[in-house]
């Protein structure tokens, strides 16, 4: 086996040219017997066993595992980041979960919001494109001025950090380091979900513009007992920040700066961490990338070690992670009366009336109709359950009623769907239906293992299969690209 192209021991490139070799001559020298050439058999033995050793070696030191070879890359780095009695006024909410004008009034009498940097339209004229120039220029205007005027200092050497969010009861800690172009071009930070190229176009423009990943990527992995218990370790100690935010979650910052805990960081992760996942920033993630590539282009001695290789996440172990689920609204019966509907809606789930809106399990989902909470149970065999994609309950909702009895075939682009994030709970779905659309679903929250599959599968998820809670806050941690 060891001889094995297939193996899934990655062989250094010495060891398939010996096996080459071998291969060569072992044909050559049947070749000639055949022929009934005389050549002499004990040199020809004597190298192959020669070559065989050499072979034997590669295979017993392909079989170490090698940092960044097949597994985790991450690296330490020095971030721009706030004074910590600064640190509360900075924070803002990421680019993506608020529009324009909600950002104009969170930053208007805040001159150190991070939204004067990720959402520098706030400060042009509000009749400016938003793909306009002057708002590129603006944000990277505000970001030097941010450093220029000491709202962010950098750290004095390269670190890893945490990023511990609290939500409720509910916590998790990431570990804040950078992540591979690379690794992301070779599937092994994998994505669940598709972009869109406009907005896409527009995060890469910003990353260009300010020669920084201003706003963290949020990544996941297999959670890894030993990397839990360095990152236990490091909060034992004083936070540099500790904020609540207005919505109540909680946002603490620690620095590993100790050398022994970041190589062994980076040796856990290239050892025992085969993939990281894209959990929420997909665009983000495309942006740093497309960065990445254009800067490799322009670079005529490129080594593959430079700065542009890499981009600023926030990697938290999947055990730690909450998925909240992600809920529809439709606007009509689509020329259906309600009796109709519930007739049709009945070929493919068992419907009953339900007191809790919430579905208790995978396969069921709540709805509301006419002021009226039902329990919807997906039939057995009205989907497959092995398929990581179309067994999603997302996949069942759409595939078995949304496009069949509503007519609703792509949810990316019907105006007739809305999606609400679970954050906004029950009430907002029920506000939604008595103030004039026709129906809403409850569904039960993707799992991380889910997630998982999708991404493993090579395959993506349907448009809003997951929400998760609570966001990242920008401004707390950026990194120059040419540091």
């Amino acid at each position: 086996p060891i001889f094995s192209p297939s193996s899934r021991l990655r062989r250094p490139s010495g060891f398939w040219k010996a096996l080459a070799s071998l291969q060569k001559l072992s044909l050559a020298y049947i070749t000639f017997r055949n022929l009934n050439f005389r050549l002499p058999l004990e040199p020809l033995l004597a190298l192959g066993y020669a070559l065989a050793l050499l072979c034997h070696r590669f295979s017993a030191v392909a079989r170490q595992p090698r940092q960044g070879e097949n597994m985790s890359n991450i690296r330490p780095f020095a971030a721009y980041r706030p004074r910590p009695e600064q640190a509360s006024k900075v924070a803002s909410h990421p680019y993506d979960v608020i529009n324009s004008e909600e950002a104009r009034e969170l930053a208007k009498d805040n001159p150190l919001s991070f939204l004067h940097v990720c959402k520098p339209e706030i400060d042009l004229d509000p009749n400016v494109p938003l793909y306009d120039d002057r708002v590129y220029a603006k944000g990277a205007e505000n970001l030097r001025k941010f450093i220029s005027d000491g709202v962010l200092f950098k750290e004095g050497q390269p670190c890893f950090y945490v990023y511990r969010q609290k939500m409720g009861n509910h916590v998790q800690n990431g570990l804040v380091a950078l992540c591979s172009v690379k690794e992301y071009e070779q599937g092994l930070i994998k994505r669940h979900e598709f972009t869109r190229k406009d907005k896409e176009d527009d995060r890469t423009r910003h990353v260009m513009e300010q020669n920084a990943n201003a706003e963290p990527v949020f990544l996941t992995y297999r959670a890894m007992p030993e990397i839990d218990r360095i990152v236990e370790r490091a909060v034992s100690c004083d936070p540099v920040y500790d904020i609540v935010t207005d919505d109540g979650f909680g946002h603490t910052v620690w620095v590993i700066a100790d050398i022994e805990d970041m190589k062994e960081l980076q040796r856990l992760f290239a050892e025992k961490v085969p993939a990281l996942y894209v959990a929420d920033g997909h665009h983000r993630t495309a942006a740093a990338v497309r960065c990445g590539q254009a800067l490799r282009q322009k670079s005529p001695t490129h080594t593959g070690e430079e700065p542009f290789e890499y981009f600023m996440a926030v990697v938290f172990p999947h055990d730690q992670l909450k998925i909240m689920d992600y809920n529809r609204v439709v606007k009509d019966l689509h020329g259906l009366d309600p009796k109709q509907f519930l007739a049709k809606v009945a070929d493919k789930f068992n419907v009953t009336a339900a007191t809790d809106p919430r579905p208790e399990a995978p396969r069921s989902f709540g709805m509301y109709l006419e002021g009226k909470w039902y329990r919807l149970a997906a039939k057995p065999g009205s989907y497959p359950e092995t398929d990581p994609v179309k067994g999603l309950d997302v996949s069942i909702l759409q595939d078995n009623l949304l496009a069949p009895v509503l007519g609703i075939a792509d949810p990316r682009t019907d105006k007739r769907i809305d999606f609400v994030g679970g954050i906004r709970g029950m009430k907002e779905l029920e506000k939604r239906v008595n103030g004039g659309w026709a129906v809403a679903f409850s569904l039960y929250p993707t799992s991380l293992p889910q997630l998982m599959a999708v991404a493993d599968s090579g395959q993506v998820m349907p448009p809003k299969s997951t929400w998760f809670e609570p966001k990242l806050r920008s401004g707390l941690l950026v990194r120059l690209i040419e540091d």
